[in-house]
């Protein structure tokens, strides 16, 4: 029997970069400028229409000054974490 983990939670991640960049007040030209990537790709990001690599991820961590498990950390919000035990 294989038991697969549970889906990411795709809607908090992009609600979690949508609030990192709105707390610094940045547009999505400043957000490609700062970090790097295509802004079409921030927007697609933000809105849904991708999920992005990890070296997208890794440069939206560094360009937001927070950890990388803190960003995606967000991928787990609605179920429990790996290793946590059930209640």
């Amino acid at each position: 029997m294989t038991i697969l983990p549970p889906d990411p939670d795709l809607t908090t991640l992009r609600i979690t970069l949508a609030r990192l960049r709105n707390e610094r007040g940045w547009t999505f030209d400043e957000l490609a400028r700062r970090s790097g990537l295509a802004r079409r790709t921030l927007i697609d990001l933000e809105h849904g229409r991708t999920t992005g690599s990890l070296t997208t991820w890794h440069a939206l961590a560094h360009t937001f000054d927070v950890p990388f498990e803190e960003l995606l950390g967000t991928l787990c919000d609605d179920h429990t974490l790996p290793g946590t035990p059930e209640p």
